[in-house]
C-alpha cells in the first residue's frame, strides 16, 4: 500500500473538542496507513493520537497495530515532525536504559 500524504494542519473534531491535525508521521502497510498525529485543541492544549486509515484513506475506528518494519516507517517518519517527536523521545527516555532484544519474527500485518 502506498502512503497518501493528507494536508497538515487540518481539522479534526472529537466529542469533547475539536482542533487542528499540526504534525503527522505516517507509515504504508499492506492493509492500512498506520499514522501518530499531534492533535492540538482549540484552548491550545495538545495530545498524541495513535491510529491508521484504510487503503482508501478513510479515516478507521480500530486501534493501531504494527510491526517493526512499520515502527521503523514511522520512526524515519517522524524525522518531519520535530515536536511530535520531542514529546514521543519523553516517553521512550522515562522508560529507562534500553535492553538489547533477541530477534524474532514479526507476526502483525
Amino acid at each position: 500500500m502506498k502512503t497518501t500524504s493528507r494536508d497538515v494542519p487540518r481539522p479534526f473534531a472529537m466529542p469533547w473538542g475539536k482542533g487542528q491535525i499540526v504534525e503527522e508521521a505516517t507509515a504504508a502497510g499492506e492493509w492500512s496507513a498506520p499514522a501518530i498525529q499531534l492533535l492540538r485543541y482549540e484552548d491550545g492544549s495538545e495530545s498524541i493520537r495513535f491510529c491508521q486509515y484504510d487503503d482508501r484513506g478513510h479515516f478507521r475506528r480500530s486501534p493501531m497495530m504494527v510491526d517493526r518494519r512499520l515502527i521503523r516507517q514511522l520512526g524515519r517518519s517522524l524525522v518531519k515532525t520535530p515536536r511530535l517527536r520531542r514529546i514521543l523521545d519523553d516517553l521512550v527516555a522515562a522508560s529507562g536504559p534500553r535492553e538489547k532484544e533477541p530477534k524474532r519474527k514479526s507476526r502483525a500485518r
